[in-house]
């Protein structure tokens, strides 16, 4: 949509600020995010002398992240995917892939998705389901057209027979 699209009583956002998550071990989270997704910590908060919160940037653009201690909501939250962090290309999620893999940590694979490309079922060490998806599109939804999407697995399944057939871009 066109900015000159925006209807005028529509608030002006711009983008997400930063995620957070509970966990129950701050230190543990942080080596967690650091090691696998390269996070760097650039604020820490403390409450009477106990790390009871971090900020987390990214140096190669990923979203700021937050953790905070909270072992309770942490254990309620766990399996839960909360969001998925953009990855550019089906390639670059590969590589992801590999290297959550020597890692050691668990995952379903790179697969095809609705609109581009998905890594599930990696696990932080609270148990949050961490998703990563491509912000490269295999579909173009530009046409502003709702899509009905029943299952998304068969609705993917179904793009992606499509999209080997006929190649990027086509079909509904």
């Amino acid at each position: 949509m066109a900015a000159s699209d925006v209807p005028r009583d529509v608030p002006q956002l711009d983008g997400v600020h930063h995620l957070k998550l509970p966990v129950s071990d701050i230190k543990r989270s942080v080596e967690w995010y650091g090691s696998r997704l390269g996070y760097q910590v650039t604020t820490e908060f403390t409450e009477k002398d106990k790390l009871v919160g971090v900020i987390m940037n990214h140096p190669a653009g990923g979203p700021v992240f937050g953790l905070r201690l909270d072992p309770e909501l942490a254990a309620r939250a766990a399996g839960f995917d909360y969001f998925s962090i953009g990855v550019p290309t089906k390639e670059d999620l590969e590589s992801l892939a590999a290297r959550l893999k020597d890692f050691g940590d668990g995952h379903a694979g790179v697969h095809f998705a609705t609109v581009g490309w998905i890594l599930p079922g990696t696990h932080d060490p609270d148990g949050h389901e961490v998703r990563f998806y491509t912000t490269e599109q295999h579909t173009d939804y530009g046409d502003g057209e709702i899509r009905h999407v029943e299952s998304a697995v068969r609705y993917a399944a179904e793009r992606e027979r499509n999209y080997k057939e006929s190649g990027p871009g086509s079909g509904r």
